[in-house]
């Protein structure tokens, strides 16, 4: 009976010791599986403050990246403003200068305009005024537009106007022809008489000396006639008009 419970105790030994066995085993493992627990949640964890370190580190140069370019565009908003102004002063002075040259050049007109110039009329050169050449144009325009009465009245308005004008001789001259020509004879040969006295020497002289030949004719005044015609051809012996006066003087005889 003793040999047959020995091999039974040794059967017991062996199951519990094998118990044992299977018993740290089962220890040694679940200690294990709680490290990695750990170990995963410490990464876990780690990976999370990363995730937010990064995140936030993001958000940071996101914030300063806005920042930045919101004073950028402010500044360039600013550039833009300046611009702007200096563009509206160049414009301004760019207008103020216009105005100034604009300015200059009208008085620059009105003095040319008022300033006497040189004029030559009927070969004679002298200084005249804007409006004294003007109404003396106008005048003769007048008289070569066939308006002879008109002519008359311009001319002798002229001279009242500008006793000492260099145009004088020569508008006595074509005064003397409109009243001719409005057969106002005596009239004629008085201004005629007074344009030789002004200017003895002035082109038209010879013309002007037949003109009053030509007045005493109309005026059947003969003897005058041929006395002025005579002395046209002394006093200006190579003139057209001297020519005429002997043509003239032939047919009086």
């Amino acid at each position: 009976m003793a040999r047959a419970l020995f091999p039974l105790a040794l059967k017991t030994v062996a199951l519990t010791t094998a118990a044992l066995c299977f018993a740290g085993g089962a220890q040694a493992a679940l200690f294990e599986d709680d490290e990695a627990r750990r170990a995963i949640l410490d990464l876990r964890q780690r990976v999370e403050a990363m995730r937010v370190q990064s995140e936030q580190r993001q958000s940071d140069e996101n914030g300063q990246l806005r920042r930045s370019l919101l004073e950028l565009q402010t500044q360039i908003e600013q550039v833009r403003g300046e611009l702007a102004r200096m563009t509206g002063q160049n414009e301004q002075l760019t207008r103020t200068l216009g105005d100034l040259q604009a300015r200059q050049q009208a008085v620059d007109d009105r003095l040319k305009k008022s300033e006497p110039s040189t004029v030559t009329v009927d070969g004679r050169e002298f200084n005249a005024d804007p409006k004294e050449k003007a109404d003396f144009d106008a005048a003769l325009g007048v008289f070569r537009g066939g308006q002879f009465a008109q002519a008359q009245t311009a001319f002798a308005e002229f001279v009242k106007r500008y006793p000492q004008s260099g145009y004088n001789a020569s508008a006595l001259f074509w005064l003397g022809n409109a009243q001719y020509a409005t057969r106002n004879y005596n009239e004629a040969i008085a201004n005629f008489r007074s344009m030789l006295s002004l200017a003895p020497d002035h082109p038209k002289a010879p013309e002007a000396v037949l003109s009053i030949a030509n007045c005493q004719i109309e005026l059947k005044d003969t003897r005058a006639a041929r006395r002025t015609l005579e002395d046209l051809g002394k006093a200006y012996p190579q003139s057209e008009a001297a020519q005429a006066a002997r043509e003239r003087l032939s047919r009086l005889r």
